[in-house]
């Protein structure tokens, strides 16, 4: 089986990160950016979780990011996404300026003590700019003052031209502060650079020959979250909470685990009538099972055969310790069918069969007690695989269910 087969709110934090909406930002800004937004502080946690433990996120809308302590920001972010990040950055870049405007309009620019402003940018800056006098190391305040005065005075591109003039408004002492106050992450990994950057965060960490599962896992839980603090369900995802859903994800690749790659959104509602036919349906209505039932049935057993191809497919499990889960569940099942049939009247009509193999298939599905691996309790996976064994033939519900299966079977070969 390969991937892609078918079948037939916790204590508050002392400090988070924080995206809060930009007012300049514009409609023709790309589905890359947001989702760039979106992805990155996840990398930026990650980073900074050694030296701040007690941080976490919180993210509102789209747009900028921030770090918060006790409900003060304490760093503001502005994420600047280029896939073909080629050109340098300038002094007259209009992602310089758009951002110098944004930090001006809502911040007094003059306090000393006001949060740290961040660009983080894909570009790369310039040799000799204002913005690589910026960077974290070597930085040269007063240099890069005189540079954005020089191209605030210098450019003509309209697009700036009002955020450049309020620039060279401000009294000449808050523009020192306010520089003083900017730091240009420069050469940041783009969006396609997101995961492998996160990889390294994790390196030490990652299951060895399974890291794009992992991976996968983390990114799938990581757009939850995020999902749920745009929606305002959660307030802040912490970086204990990131932990701790590494650590669970680590425990899943373990020698007596597994980790659950398919879930019930998984099965699109519209295939369902495309089951309908299939043994297993058949031979549950034999036996008079509710239509909800069926329902659920066929989503367990198209999530226990996805799962187990992608779990084949991923080198997580063998065909053979596949082969002795489906003999411990055939062998238990057959000892039930045994004594079902044993206690059967010698003049049972057909009621009493069907229920009798209705409440042989509900005692069956009910007991999940047999698993793949010792620490794998999806009951999804033993149910779907007892409705694989039915669609073979190899078990089933009704006491009459062997000649019932070889008559489909002939039927389907003529």
């Amino acid at each position: 089986m390969r991937r892609g087969d078918k079948p037939g709110h916790g204590p508050l934090v002392s400090e988070r990160l924080l995206l809060v909406p930009s007012p300049s930002h514009s409609a023709a800004s790309s589905a890359l950016g947001y989702l760039y937004q979106s992805q990155w502080p996840l990398l930026e946690l990650l980073r900074r979780s050694g030296d701040r433990p007690d941080s976490a996120i919180t993210l509102e809308l789209h747009d900028d990011v921030a770090w918060e302590r006790d409900g003060t920001a304490t760093e503001l972010l502005q994420l600047k996404h280029h896939q073909r990040a080629n050109r340098g950055l300038g002094d007259k870049d209009v992602d310089i300026w758009r951002t110098l405007r944004a930090w001006m309009d809502t911040e007094d620019v003059s306090d000393p003590n006001g949060p740290t402003l961040t660009i983080v940018t894909t570009q790369a800056a310039e040799p000799e700019s204002a913005a690589e006098a910026l960077r974290p190391h070597g930085r040269d305040i007063g240099r890069a003052v005189q540079l954005l005065e020089t191209a605030a005075a210098d450019s003509t591109a309209k697009v700036s031209a009002d955020w450049r003039t309020q620039f060279l408004d401000l009294d000449p002492a808050a523009r020192a502060i306010f520089v003083g106050r900017i730091y240009i992450l420069d050469a940041a990994p783009t969006i396609d650079d997101l995961d492998g950057a996160v990889r390294r965060e994790m390196r030490h960490g990652l299951p060895r020959g399974h890291e794009d599962t992992f991976m996968g896992l983390l990114w799938a839980w990581w757009y939850v979250k995020v999902l749920e603090l745009l929606q305002g369900r959660r307030r802040y995802v912490s970086a204990v909470d990131i932990a701790m859903k590494i650590d669970e994800l680590r425990d899943q690749f373990t020698r007596d685990n597994l980790p659950t790659l398919v879930y019930d959104g998984d099965f699109d509602p519209a295939e369902e009538a495309a089951f309908l036919d299939r043994c297993f349906v058949q031979q549950m209505r034999w036996v008079g099972t509710p239509p909800r039932i069926i329902q659920k049935a066929i989503v367990d057993y198209y999530r226990a055969y996805a799962q187990t191809a992608h779990w084949v497919d991923d080198d997580l499990i063998g065909l053979d310790e596949l082969e002795t889960f489906e003999g411990r569940l055939r062998d238990e099942w057959e000892r039930e069918y045994e004594w079902m049939v044993a206690a059967l009247p010698a003049d049972a009509d057909e009621d009493v069969k069907r229920q009798a193999g209705l409440k042989l298939l509900r005692e069956t599905l009910d007991r999940t007690g047999i698993r793949v691996r010792d620490r794998y309790d999806e009951a999804f996976f033993c149910r779907g695989k007892h409705h694989e064994l039915a669609d073979a033939g190899r078990v089933g519900w009704h006491p009459e269910f062997a000649g019932r299966v070889e008559a489909i079977l002939l039927a389907g070969s003529k």
